[in-house]
């Protein structure tokens, strides 16, 4: 009996061990998803592009078609 409630108290603990693990996996995983979230924007990304990489949008006076005879 005294082993029974020994196991008993050990798994009990490792149960709860487990369980806290699960919950900070969980709050990492909410916070990834939260970040992924934030970094895929639109705006955050055309921000990113214009102030870290000095691009600029597309205008139609700076775009260039090329037909068939062109790539030739």
């Amino acid at each position: 009996m005294v082993n029974s409630q020994y196991q008993a108290r050990r798994l009990f603990i490792e149960l709860e061990r487990a369980q806290t693990v699960s919950k900070l996996f969980e709050l990492q995983w909410t916070q990834l998803k939260l970040d992924q979230s934030t970094y895929g924007k639109h705006a955050r990304i055309e921000s990113v592009a214009t102030k870290e990489l000095n691009m600029v949008a597309v205008t139609p006076e700076r775009t260039q078609y090329l037909t068939a005879a062109d790539a030739k």
